[in-house]
């Protein structure tokens, strides 16, 4: 089942029991669904690593509002930020924690031979592929630079 197909039939559940804090998040990501395949150059197709590239877009935009809320004292908006986050959530495949994380970047790392920073880029280039949508691009920056400054 696609993930537009999944957004549907959730969507209908959301309605029938009139579950607004789902509604939201569940029409924001049919309305970037539908942006996405109506977009030049897609074919009006979304293949499963650009679904996944778009809802990790949708909860990075959503964790970027959670923090400026949250500095700003508006608990209200700060808490509808963070209740679209958990419903996206559910349609990404698990996080990796942080140690699985490290000792992947680290494989990756020797693999590439990578002994500096100034490696930084090619051991990122390579990290972002592998772990695409198990772990979110500033963990991964992270992580690398940790490893390389060793």
């Amino acid at each position: 089942m696609s993930l537009e197909q999944k957004i549907n039939d959730q969507l209908k559940g959301a309605m029938l029991a009139r579950d607004e804090k789902k509604l939201r998040a569940l029409r924001a990501i049919k309305a970037a669904i539908i942006l996405a395949k109506t977009a030049e150059g897609s074919g009006g197709k979304l293949e499963d690593a650009g679904e996944i590239k778009l809802l990790q877009k949708l909860v990075k935009q959503r964790k970027d509002s959670l923090e400026i809320y949250q500095t700003q004292n508006r608990p209200d908006l700060a808490q509808k930020e963070k209740e679209e986050i958990d419903v996206i959530e559910e349609f990404l495949p698990a996080q990796m924690d942080q140690g699985a994380l490290k000792e992947r970047i680290s494989q990756i790392i020797a693999e590439l031979g990578a002994g500096s920073i100034s490696d930084m880029g090619k051991v990122m280039a390579s990290a972002t592929k592998q772990l695409a949508g198990m772990a979110d691009g500033k963990t991964i920056g992270a992580m690398v630079k940790e490893l390389l400054q060793k």
